[in-house]
């Protein structure tokens, strides 16, 4: 009999006690349903990974170099496993694995009594990461047991792999696993069980082997998920948090209620599987393989294969050893990435772990969708009641960052399927629900192109045509495939740039009349913004130059004239001459009219006050600069640079905080996206915003004040070409040095570092610690690698030359 039809018969007995409505007579019955109201974890995550997938024809398919597509993705955070996505990299089905361990002093649990380390599995010969696979340790902190973990998944199939080596450093002690699955991207509405032990026969090195396995099941609908052990449990149950879970019970020492199923209750559950006693001054290992599918069988199926090809080999595959085709081979392909080493101050690490994080964060389905962040900011207060996607999701925005770093990379493959997958979420006439306007891009979507947020953000329609123009001149996109792109996508977002119109897509009703955006780049204010404005110059300047290969002259006059008219008023509108700060003189933030010397008031937003116009200050007049519209020696650009470093200015208006000599930067004055200063509580709990809710850090900032400086000292080049390496030199002592400060220990850059300013939280953040808002961000990665690759071409990588020749001689 084959192993499928050994497990066809298995689960034809088995998948009514794991995961069906029909309850055995003899199966206790967890109490409690639902349990407590769910939510998701940190969202601080010190470690990201997927397999590596090649691509057939540009897309992802089973059968290529890789074999059949992984698309499982897993995070950590706190030394555990965290939230970790099946189907789509929205879809969450784990919310966290963990251990309990029974001390002979008492229950400790791993994250919350626990210190932790996370370090690279693979890593070449100067420690510069090779692939996302970690090694995560552990230890009490009354110094009892320390846990190590290997995790990384299956490249051949839809499975995790934790490997776990469990010491007991003082005493006696008795681990618990802990599964807290959140299936179909919620916690509520899970079924679970505790399977019997499986006894499988299989054929391993030539042989057939017989093998006892431990066994955790859940599902919701048709995912399903089951945790095997390479050994059977001591003990296990299933039961609702908070009333009847492993851990709820273990708060005496002792496993002593066990449930075998949830039965026809759903809600939000934890499994948990006893192992055996490990002696003081001894340790003990168990494997684990998480496998997924759309049945109980087909889940079981998956975690079987990987036991069955070996762990160690399944982890030689992930990584590409030797012939086999996986991490090793991407990063041996992204021919720019060892001379962008060469800029770095750390030999490297950062810059080979930001090419591997950009890789991770894109969906295995929709080839070319690029995610803002592998996590659900502040999500261990996020009600995960109903499905979302937190940043998981694609904002063209933070989309066109990550594709122009990976470019900057060598990678030739992904930002060309990127461009390819943007007509996904452009409105068109046929968009569903769609009665105005076409032409611009979704606010945030779903990788699928489902929609999401709607509001229109012109920064967000210049930046798609940006990035086909670079790919185009890169040689990536033919003029053939320009041309078909011009005609159904680029030519609607011009237009769209220059006439806009009248939204008409759920909620949004808006007359958008350009450069006037309904929301600038932080998607909370609308008017005139500098860096909003700069971008739909930079896009219709390209388009014009794209139109004209494409046979459209009268399109591309249209286009260049609309930017001429932008550019020639950008000062007036956006620039105060009698503002509060300093001398008066300097770009404000953004603007609802046309008039910036009126102390009108911009919204109120994430639960601050509105103020006038000219008292908030941001960095966005330096995407002037970066795009070209700007010199960086323009009059404009020179009296803003004082107002938006003044660090003597009050707290709330100030944006530039220094943290050990590294210059860092907020998102603009007044901004309330981040924690509480007065409680430590995180941002809009209970989706509520309060006054005291205070925006910190962002480290790419860091970076755009590099690539400013860098454009500066590139603009008037001194005869003396040592100087202009000193100057080189002091951008990457100062910049890159300071953006590599905010890694954290798993070389992941976050969102939002702290600042300093009001309590720490119950986290105890010290400056420059990234925040639980949202890590890895690949926005951030992604600056960091255009600012290397900017410094070793001696030229700013996202500067548009027939921008520059223009408007900033």
């Amino acid at each position: 009999m084959s192993i499928a039809m050994r497990l066809s018969a298995l689960f034809s007995s088995v998948a009514a006690l794991a995961l069906s409505a029909a309850v055995p007579a003899l199966a206790q019955v967890a109490p409690g349903a639902p349990g407590e109201t769910p939510t998701w974890v940190n969202a601080a995550k010190t470690g990201a990974g997927a397999a590596y997938e090649a691509y057939v024809d540009g897309q992802y398919r089973d059968g290529g170099p890789t074999g059949d597509v992984s698309r499982v993705w897993f995070s950590i955070a706190d030394g555990v496993l965290t939230e970790t996505m099946y189907g789509l990299i929205h879809e969450a089905q784990i919310k966290q694995l963990r251990f309990a361990v029974v001390t002979e002093d008492g229950l400790s649990v791993e994250g919350t009594d626990t210190t932790s380390r996370t370090e690279y599995l693979h890593v070449d010969s100067q420690g510069r990461p090779l692939s996302p696979a970690y090694r995560v340790v552990t230890t009490d902190k009354a110094g009892r047991y320390e846990i190590e973990k290997r995790i990384f998944a299956d490249p051949d199939r839809q499975a995790l792999v934790v490997r776990t080596t469990i010491r007991a450093l003082r005493g006696d002690i008795t681990p618990y696993l802990l599964l807290e699955p959140h299936m179909a991207n919620t916690g509520v509405g899970d079924l679970g069980a505790v399977g019997r032990d499986i006894r499988i026969d299989h054929s391993r090195g030539g042989r057939i082997a017989s093998e006892t396995y431990g066994a955790l099941h859940a599902s919701e609908g048709a995912v399903h998920l089951a945790l095997l052990g390479d050994r059977p449990f001591e003990a296990g149950s299933v039961g609702f948090v908070g009333v009847s879970d492993g851990l709820t019970d273990l708060a005496d020492g002792r496993l002593d209620n066990l449930y075998s199923t949830t039965g026809d209750a759903t809600g939000n559950i934890m499994l948990t599987g006893a192992l055996p006693l490990v002696p003081a001054g001894q340790s003990s290992r168990h494997d684990f393989v998480v496998g997924f599918g759309d049945s109980a069988a087909a889940a079981t199926n998956e975690a079987v294969g990987a036991f069955n090809t070996g762990l160690d080999e399944v982890l030689r595959r992930f990584n590409g050893e030797g012939d086999r085709v996986g991490w090793e081979d991407y990063i041996a392909s992204l021919d720019q990435l060892p001379r962008l080493a060469e800029q770095s101050t750390d030999g490297g690490k950062l810059a080979y772990a930001s090419a591997l994080m950009l890789k991770v964060q894109e969906d295995r389905t929709h080839a070319g969708a690029l995610i803002a962040s592998l996590s659900n900011p502040w999500g261990d207060t996020v009600d995960a009641t109903n499905s979302s996607t937190g940043y998981k999701a694609v904002w063209p925005r933070d989309f066109y960052q990550v594709a122009m770093a990976m470019l900057a990379l060598g990678d030739t493959e992904t930002p060309l399927a990127a461009f390819r997958y943007l007509p996904q979420v452009q409105v068109r006439a046929d968009t569903p629900g769609n009665t105005g306007a076409t032409g611009w891009f979704l606010q945030k979507t779903h990788v699928d192109g489902e929609i999401e947020w709607v509001g229109v953000q012109l920064d967000q329609t210049a930046m798609p045509i940006m990035l086909g123009w670079k790919l185009w001149k890169a040689g990536l996109v033919s003029d053939a495939e320009m041309t078909r792109m011009y005609a159904g996508m680029i030519k609607p977002a011009a237009d769209f740039l220059v006439d806009g119109g009248k939204a008409g897509l759920l909620w949004n009703d808006r007359q958008i009349t350009p450069p006037w955006t309904q929301q600038e780049r932080w998607e909370e204010q609308e008017g005139y913004s500098p860096s909003t404005t700069a971008a739909v110059i930079a896009g219709l300047t390209t388009a014009a130059d794209i139109a004209r290969a494409a046979g459209d002259p009268g399109s591309a006059a249209r286009y260049q004239a609309a930017a001429d008219d932008y550019a020639s008023k950008v000062e007036t509108r956006m620039f105060t001459t009698s503002g509060q700060w300093g001398d008066g003189r300097y770009f404000v933030r953004i603007t609802r009219n046309e008039n910036p010397n009126d102390k009108a008031p911009i919204g109120e937003n994430n639960g601050q006050p509105a103020h006038a116009e000219d008292r908030i200050v941001d960095g966005g007049f330096l995407e002037l600069v970066r795009y070209g519209v700007r010199a960086p020696d323009a009059p404009s650009i020179l009296a803003s640079l004082p107002e938006y470093d003044d660090q003597t200015r009050e707290d709330r208006f100030r944006v530039r905080y220094d943290i050990d000599g590294v210059p860092a930067f907020r998102r603009y004055g007044n901004d309330g996206y981040g924690e509480q200063t007065d409680t430590g509580g995180n941002y809009g709990v209970g989706g509520e915003m309060h006054p005291g809710q205070r925006g910190r850090l962002w480290p790419f900032f860091t970076g755009e004040r590099g690539h400013y400086e860098l454009a500066a000292a590139l603009h008037n080049p001194s005869a003396d070409s040592g100087w202009t390496e000193a100057q080189m030199n002091g951008i990457r002592q100062t910049y890159v040095r300071g953006m590599e400060s905010f890694a954290n220990g798993g070389l992941l850059l976050p969102e939002q570092a702290w600042d300093g300013v009001g309590h720490p939280t119950a986290h105890n953040y010290q400056p420059g610690e990234g925040t639980n808002s949202a890590t890895p961000l690949a926005w951030t990665h992604a600056e960091y690698i255009k600012l290397l690759r900017s410094l070793a071409d001696r030229a700013v990588w996202d500067r548009y030359a027939p921008v520059e020749e223009r408007y900033a001689q």
